[in-house]
């Protein structure tokens, strides 16, 4: 029995094409746009594929046709594509709309957006609820643009109800920035330290795409007008996801830990690295949405090792296979520096099995 029909924008992105599996196996009569339209192969057969330029409205406008009963957008950012979508509010019954845990700030006004700055890590209530105060709206940076996307659609609710969800580390197979190359690689790379600044203990909440598909399927079917926070059932620590990469390669590895900043730019410093904790409250959307994980971390991460290393296969480079990635560690940071993890290691006295 169908639930009606779905639109989604972004279909064969990493948070595209779970959900539009999830979508299909939930009873919708789905149809996938992405600018090449290309298609899953684990999608049904009956998946209809679209192909569109969002950034064109115009050819957005005609690829919605006559409308939809949901409409997901997993690429929505600022203003200009809320303002998009409001303009063909007549023609979607509701919307779910992919927005980011970036949007948070503290007390002080810090944010993810400060934590370059001394003492500039935010420090949140762990966990963090959707009441936490948010960055102000704008368009300067990623979080703000975010802000003004979920303001703008918020505030117009009684036109086109909206879920809004604020992803934390999103990770699993297709990500353009996956995480878990920081340990992949040096699985691949036979290095058998895995330095840590932090302690090893910092946690930045993850939630893998299945959890995230999961959760735009229960507010496909429960329409509103709320933002929510979408993450795993569990936040481990980065030494716990050291540890997990390493099980999943059958690798064995020597943990190191420093107190506190790494002593030198970019030593220790991962993709979860954070100085303080970062847990989202999931409360909400079990108590709204009926929520409960489709998988947990540990369970979901052979599958993401194991497509993130066929794309490091043949010593590809991975600042080219994963541009948004090299751009994190944009020269003269390299995440990958051996020698200088080396020289480190013998000047502090740690020791360490160094080498390859």
């Amino acid at each position: 029995m169908s639930n009606g029909n779905a639109f989604v924008i972004g279909a064969t992105g990493q948070i595209g094409r779970a959900a539009v599996r999830a979508l299909a196996a939930d009873g919708w009569q789905v149809r996938a746009a992405s600018r090449h339209g290309a298609r899953d192969e684990r999608w049904p057969e009956d998946v209809r594929t679209v192909t569109v330029d969002r950034e064109d409205d115009a050819a957005l406008a005609a690829a919605l046709g006559d409308g939809c009963d949901v409409l997901l957008d997993c690429v929505a950012y600022g203003a200009r594509h809320a303002g998009q979508l409001l303009g063909l509010a007549d023609r979607i019954g509701s919307a779910v709309v992919i927005s980011s845990c970036t949007v948070y700030r503290d007390e002080r006004g810090r944010s993810f957006e400060t934590q370059d700055e001394p003492d500039g890590f935010p420090e949140f209530p762990v966990p963090i609820p959707e009441s936490q105060p948010t960055l102000p709206p704008g368009e300067d940076t990623y979080g703000k643009a975010k802000v003004a996307l979920e303001q703008e659609l918020l505030g117009a609710g009684d036109r086109l109800p909206t879920t809004l969800l604020r992803a934390g580390a999103i990770h699993g197979p297709y990500s353009p920035l996956p995480r878990e190359a920081y340990f992949i690689k040096r699985v691949l790379d036979g290095r058998p330290v895995r330095i840590l600044a932090h302690g090893g203990a910092s946690r930045f909440h993850p939630v893998h795409v299945d959890n995230l598909a999961e959760l735009i399927r229960l507010a496909a079917r429960r329409p509103g007008s709320r933002a929510l926070n979408a993450g795993d059932p569990q936040a481990p620590t980065v030494a716990e996801i050291a540890a997990a990469v390493d099980a999943a390669m059958g690798a064995t590895s020597e943990l190191i830990t420093i107190d506190g900043e790494p002593p030198r730019p970019g030593l220790g410093e991962t993709p979860w690295s954070t100085a303080r904790p970062v847990v989202m409250d999931m409360s909400a959307a079990e108590r709204e949405l009926g929520y409960r994980a489709a998988t947990g971390y540990v369970e979901s991460l052979p599958e993401t090792v194991q497509w993130t290393a066929r794309q490091l296969a043949d010593g590809r480079d991975w600042r080219e296979v994963f541009p948004l990635l090299g751009k994190a560690y944009a020269p003269p940071r390299d995440p990958f520096d051996y020698a200088a993890e080396d020289a480190w290691l013998a000047e502090s006295g740690r020791g360490g099995r160094s080498g390859r």
